[in-house]
């Protein structure tokens, strides 16, 4: 009975770093909690509702499966008609399609404005994806 509690024991706690490991915080400026993006590319908002996933091959749908636009392997982002939205260069610098500097993703996961100021948090957030989510798309309106 004792192994088996340890077994146990140690499969939950084996399971709460796995599950911790995974999904990657998003926060805003003030520090609050705003969602994940979960291993899989799936994006959950603060309370844990689904609200879309950034699949293996670069697309972006919506919580319904809409199509929403796509990321390309170079960094370019297009909408879901297929339209220029900008560029994450490979330094995490984030332009528009005119070219203007709207801001930076950062090594350690924060986020600035084109002006400097720190606008929230996407650590462990694959750079592409945490441009999308600050600059390119208003996700939490799925």
């Amino acid at each position: 009975m004792k192994n088996l509690l340890r077994l146990c024991t140690t499969a939950l706690l084996l399971l709460a770093f796995h599950t911790s490991s995974t999904a990657q915080e998003l926060r805003t400026a003030s520090g609050s909690y705003w969602g994940i993006v979960e291993s899989d590319g799936d994006i959950r908002n603060a309370s844990g509702s689904y609200r879309g996933v950034f699949e293996s091959d670069g697309d972006i749908r919506n919580a319904s499966g809409s199509y929403m636009g796509v990321i390309e392997d170079d960094g370019d982002i297009r909408n879901a008609s297929g339209s220029y939205m900008g560029v994450v260069e490979a330094d995490g610098d984030v332009r528009n399609a005119s070219g203007s500097y709207l801001g930076v993703i950062e090594d350690d996961g924060d986020v600035r404005n084109a002006s400097g100021s720190y606008i929230g948090s996407a650590k462990g957030v694959d750079k592409k994806q945490a441009a999308c989510l600050f600059f390119f798309f208003d996700w939490e309106s799925w």
